[in-house]
This record gives structure tokens, C-alpha cells and sequence, in this order.
């Protein structure tokens, strides 16, 4: 995905009651590193009663001025119910950036959470990020989970996605496969094991070939591939710790786009030790 043909509208961040300073400072950076401007977005009133004020985003924005001064910030409070608000809003945006459940931002809500619902249906990609997730002095590098058996314009636009960001940052990207599967393992008599230096190598072979297609498009990100019989969802929240940013497809489909955003995504959005960004391919609206 060449840099021209990425979203330019606005970053949007949606923002709670107190404690939002995290999700807007990756906001912000995320505003920086693309060049374009970031709004504040905050929603409150979905029962019927009116917005009073500007809730939290009169300070955030104020703290955007301070801190990213190169960045033009707007903000605003809104009626309505913040997962369809932010999105509806998300078609209109480059990226959506939302604070995870149960750590500060929407935290009291459950599985079907604001961050969750934004991340499964926002017509662009969407970075969840939670307090403490983004260390202090990341390390200049990003994650993307691998799927190589998935052969889905999702999956392209995922890693198309993910060197972009590595390039933008001056990072190196580590592409993760995770392949470990009951099935991989003799269960009886007389039954033989795989030949695991062949399915290894092939693994390597097709994350090669995945690195391959994108190094004319981005000369200068270095790429570290990283393939172990391991759960897909442990080995990308291993690796992602110290780093940026992980960046996983979303293969849910419109509609049943469910617990589907696919189950290795949700997982990751709970044990990811960085934020995670969901692609998802753009929708019309």
C-alpha cells in the first residue's frame, strides 16, 4: 500500500470521563507521523439527556496544542451512543484510536465494550491502546501477525498496512507467525509425527516471499521474521512486548462481524503489551 493511497482524513479519538491523557497522546502521534489533523470526540447522553459543556475535551485539547504543537486538534461533545457514533464517524476518518475496556477509558463496560465494538465494525483501521500499554521509550519496532495460509485481500492490506507504519516510524518491522495446532501432534499408536523442518521451512519460505512483495515499496524498513510452533495469539502478545505498535487483520464479516474479529485479533486486543492496530479493508458508507 503506497503512502498515496492510504486514508488522509483526520485521525479521530474517542475519549471518556478522565484518565484519556494515553489514548490521545497516541492519537496525536499517530495525527504526526501521517500529516494529518486530529479530532477529539467525546459522547455522552445516549438516555436522553442533553450535553452539558464540553466534558473532558477542552483540556485534551489543550494538552495536544502543548505537547504536539505541529498537530491541528478540534474537539467536540456529542449526543449519542458511543460505539455507533465513533462508527459512523470512522468513514470519515484515517484512524480511529480508542482506550481499551477495563483499564481506563470506556472501562465499565464488558465484552461488548465501546473499544470492542469499534474495533470489530469502524470502516478503517482502529488502534486500541490501553494505560501503560505504549512504554515510555518503545522500541523502534513493529509487529505484524502473519497468517500464511490466509490469502485474503484482509491479510495483504494488513501487512501492506504494517510496513507502512514501520517506514513512517523509521522502525523495523518483525513479521510473526504462530503455528502450533492440536493437529500437529501424534494422539496414537503408530501415528508419526510431521516432518517439522519441512513445514518450518515453509513457513520461512512464505514470510519471505510476503517481505519480498513489499521491499521495492519500502527499501529502508529492516525485516525480522519470527516463525515458532507456538498459539498465534501468545506468540504476537510475547513480541509485543517493548514494541510500538502490533498490527493484525480483522476477518470479520459485516453483519455476523461478531466475536469475528476474528479470534486471534480479539485475543490480542485483551494480552497485547503495545497498542494494537485492527485493519480492516474499507468499507463504503
Amino acid at each position: 500500500m503506497d503512502d498515496d493511497a492510504m486514508p488522509r482524513g483526520p485521525v479521530l479519538a474517542g475519549v471518556d470521563r478522565g484518565g484519556q491523557e494515553y489514548v490521545v497522546r497516541c492519537a496525536a502521534g499517530q495525527a504526526a507521523l501521517h500529516r494529518v489533523p486530529l479530532h477529539l470526540l467525546h459522547v455522552v447522553g445516549h438516555d436522553g439527556t442533553p450535553v452539558a459543556g464540553d466534558g473532558p475535551v477542552a483540556p485534551l485539547e489543550r494538552l495536544v496544542r502543548a505537547e504536539f504543537p505541529g498537530v491541528a486538534v478540534t474537539a467536540e461533545t456529542v449526543a449519542g451512543r458511543a460505539p455507533a457514533v465513533l462508527v459512523e464517524r470512522s468513514g470519515q476518518a484515517s484512524w480511529t484510536v480508542v482506550g481499551h475496556r477495563g483499564s481506563g477509558g470506556f472501562s465499565r463496560l464488558p465484552l461488548g465494550s465501546v473499544s470492542w465494538q469499534v474495533a470489530a465494525h469502524a470502516a478503517n483501521p482502529v488502534i486500541v491502546v490501553r494505560p501503560g500499554d505504549t512504554p515510555a521509550d518503545p522500541e523502534q519496532r513493529v509487529v505484524a501477525g502473519v497468517d500464511v495460509a490466509d490469502t485474503s485481500p484482509i491479510s495483504s492490506h494488513a501487512l501492506d498496512t504494517a510496513f507502512a507504519e514501520a517506514a513512517l516510524r523509521g522502525a523495523s518491522l518483525e513479521l510473526v507467525h504462530g503455528s502450533f495446532h492440536l493437529g500437529e501432534t501424534p494422539t496414537g499408536p503408530g501415528m508419526a509425527a510431521p516432518d517439522f523442518d519441512v513445514l518450518d521451512e515453509a513457513v520461512r519460505s512464505a514470510l519471505r516471499e510476503e517481505a519480498d512483495k513489499r521491499r521495492d515499496r519500502h527499501p529502508g524498513v529492516p525485516v525480522r521474521l519470527h516463525a515458532e510452533r507456538l498459539r498465534a495469539a501468545t506468540l504476537l502478545a510475547e513480541s509485543s512486548r517493548g514494541a510500538a505498535l502490533l498490527v493484525v487483520g480483522s476477518r470479520g464479516r459485516s453483519g455476523l462481524r461478531r466475536l469475528l474479529l476474528g479470534s486471534v485479533s480479539s485475543e490480542v486486543l485483551h494480552t497485547a503489551a503495545c497498542p494494537v492496530a485492527i485493519v480492516h479493508i474499507a468499507r463504503p458508507h
